[in-house]
């Protein structure tokens, strides 16, 4: 599944980009007068192959979480557990991803991909493999359960996950990102849930970009000084213990990723193979978007940075990646809440193509 997703990753259509640009030259507003929203929709034309390219709806907000065992070195003032409790709030529509999505009649999936603890009853569960329109029903978040482990083993002692493991966890995501386009969904948000899940997030981008743990460590929750610095600590060792090979994608999320990072490098390139929008969250998703690009280059035409994470490593990953956040209100969340409040900034891009009149048809002089 890995290899024809990658193999089905093609680069952006020049002659749909070519008809964007000229199209937006002739609507009525001075040429560049919209700034970053020309380009955005000039690149999601490139991506369908078309211009005007299809409304990015409806949206679909893909959550996936996971464990990790390098909470055991203190990463984290918040306990594992809390990871099944903010599943079962997502699914009862209680957080603040919950709220940004009703706002933007978004659906809510919530994956499973590997939580330590056992989840709250719930009846709503999904068979991942038989997911039907009724998936992106804005009122109803579902969850699907797609555990590959319960949580990942301790980086800082050995690799987290098996390359089996990281390749289960990577097909999830592309098989997901398969499902909700297969039911309607113009485009994806990523989202993520994952007590201790930014140290793997830093120990990514580190070993994706080379840049310095410092650079890329940041203080998730909300951790005091000492913590912060154990934490930069605990990314330098696992860097050294493992030397991860950015040139090897799949062995740098067995080594040192977590499998939700991993689920969602999966997400962005099922996306990519389908030439469908993917907008991502935060310092997170930008870690699994590191990823995607190693894996597949021509994937980051796919890509739509939503926000700049308060997290440092995010503007060092988006940075690498060439992406240009679209909103920048200093979030740390996750869950995939910036990514749901840039969604109309995307969507507006968009609907100037499809509904603004040219200088021509609405009989306006030009300078």
């Amino acid at each position: 599944m890995l290899e024809t997703t990658i193999a089905a990753i093609r680069a952006a259509d020049e002659a749909a980009m070519a008809a964007a640009r000229e199209l937006q030259g002739r609507l009525t507003k001075p040429a560049g007068s919209l700034g970053a929203l020309e380009e955005l929709s000039v690149r999601l034309a490139g991506l369908a192959g078309v211009c005007p390219p299809p409304l990015p709806e409806p949206a679909a907000v893909a959550i996936f979480a996971g464990d990790h065992g390098v909470h055991a070195q203190g990463v984290s003032p918040w306990p594992q557990e809390v990871t099944a409790q903010m599943i079962g709030n997502f699914l009862a529509g209680g957080a603040v991803v919950n709220a940004f999505a009703r706002q933007a009649g978004a659906s809510v999936t919530v994956v499973d991909v590997g939580v330590a603890t056992p989840l709250p009853a719930e009846p709503a569960v999904l068979d991942p493999t038989a997911l039907d329109p009724a998936v992106l029903d804005p009122a109803v978040p579902r969850l699907v359960v797609a555990s590959v482990r319960r949580g990942t083993r301790d980086l800082t002692v050995t690799a987290a996950l098996t390359r089996d493991e990281a390749l289960a966890a990577v097909q999830t995501g592309i098989r997901i990102a398969d499902e909700l386009i297969d039911a309607g969904a113009g485009i994806l948000l990523t989202g993520d849930m994952g007590i201790g899940n930014t140290t793997p997030a830093a120990v990514l981008i580190a070993a994706f970009t080379g840049a310095d743990p410092l650079d890329t460590t940041g203080r998730g929750t909300g951790v005091d000084d000492p913590t912060y610095a154990h934490k930069v600590a605990v990314v330098r060792a696992a860097l050294a213990r493992h030397t991860p090979d950015p040139a090897d994608p799949l062995g740098v999320l067995a080594a040192v990723g977590g499998l939700e990072h991993a689920a969602l490098a999966g997400l962005i390139l099922g996306a990519a193979a389908r030439r469908t929008p993917v907008l991502l969250d935060g310092v997170i998703a930008v870690s699994a978007a590191l990823a995607a690009a190693a894996f597949a280059p021509a994937a980051v035409g796919a890509m739509v940075a939503g926000h700049r994470s308060a997290e440092p490593g995010a503007t060092v990953a988006l940075r690498h990646l060439g992406l240009d956040p679209l909103i920048d209100l200093g979030l740390r969340l996750g869950e995939g809440t910036g990514a749901l409040l840039a969604l109309p900034v995307v969507t507006g891009a968009v609907r100037v193509l499809h509904e603004v009149a040219t200088f021509d048809s609405a009989g306006v002089a030009e300078k």
